[in-house]
């Protein structure tokens, strides 16, 4: 229990770190990543005026009708593409990656590879 409570807390200070050096802006928003352990969810958020763009996740019906587990490596590259599709019909084409204080491997790296084979630049 102990552990799984400084594993958040690190987790917390790494996102509040890495929030320091990361702002989205119209040019260039933001793609914020947040995973729980039985979803994911992306968005693409424009900072200076505080709006979501784009948005996607594991939760909405069109993803429930491709898959049924949202916290598996597969569902995160479905998200990843889906969420590149929303951001290509906005005419986002370049974002700032925001990993939500999680380590770059497994579900998130997922989402990003993902979002760069199917054109965002970051």
């Amino acid at each position: 229990m102990i552990k799984k409570k400084i594993r958040k807390i690190d987790t917390q200070k790494r996102h509040k770190r890495v929030r320091l050096k990361i702002e989205g802006t119209a040019e260039r928003p933001r793609l914020a990543v947040f995973r729980s352990n039985k979803h994911i969810y992306a968005q693409v958020i424009d900072d200076t005026k505080g709006l979501t763009l784009a948005s996607a996740g594991t939760v909405e019906s069109v993803f429930k009708a491709e898959m049924n587990n949202g916290g598996n490596v597969e569902a995160s590259k479905v998200i990843g593409k889906l969420i590149a599709q929303r951001a290509k019909e906005k005419g986002i084409n370049k974002v700032v990656f925001d990993r939500g204080g999680n380590l770059y491997h497994g579900r998130i790296a997922a989402v990003a590879d993902a979002a760069r084979e199917n054109g965002i630049e970051f």
